[in-house]
């Protein structure tokens, strides 16, 4: 009993449950010098994660063309025409070497491209410290339309999980 008491301690000091699938994240803020909105500067909640199923991309601007294929796929399947879908990049600008300015920039152009894309900065990797997703990375999480997570995957994904995915965004919509 002690060792599982001891457990589960080290596990919440070490923020390990951050994000559980089926369980909705605590609240963050991206503002500021933490970030926030790419097309206006404003604050970014992901309390607004909400009324649609969302896919969330968090990525290190490194590792962008990580998913590619994932990215390309979910394109093509046109959820936005079949109800309640939107999309979400997140660019944790502290995972890069490249100048935050000209990652900027060419945000400033994909926001551009893809209106109904949300394009966020994180400046201070605050995804990373607050809700334990994988650093330097290409993370992709879904959420289903009260905000609880339904898919977490950090890194490449196989065959298999973008098949998952499209399953759990099909049955969610």
């Amino acid at each position: 009993m002690k060792l599982k008491v001891g457990l589960i301690i080290v596990l919440a000091a070490l923020n390990l449950w951050a994000v559980t699938v089926g369980e909705k994240p605590k609240e963050l803020l991206l503002s500021g010098e933490n970030g926030g909105m790419v097309k206006d500067n404003s604050t970014w909640s992901s309390n607004t994660l909400k009324n649609r199923v969302y896919v969330m991309f968090y990525v290190d601007p490194d590792e962008k063309d990580l998913n590619s294929a994932f990215s390309d796929a979910l394109k093509k399947k046109n959820y936005r025409e079949k109800g309640a879908y939107g999309s979400i990049a997140i660019i944790n600008l502290a995972a890069t070497w490249k100048p935050n300015v000209i990652i900027e920039s060419l945000l400033k152009s994909k926001q551009k491209e893809f209106p109904e894309t949300i394009y966020v900065k994180d400046k201070k990797s605050v995804l990373v410290k607050e809700w334990n997703l994988a650093d330097d990375n290409n993370d992709i999480l879904i959420f289903d339309k009260d905000g609880k997570v339904l898919f977490y995957k950090a890194g490449k994904m196989s065959d298999d999980d973008m098949q998952k995915a499209f399953k759990i965004i099909e049955e969610h919509i």
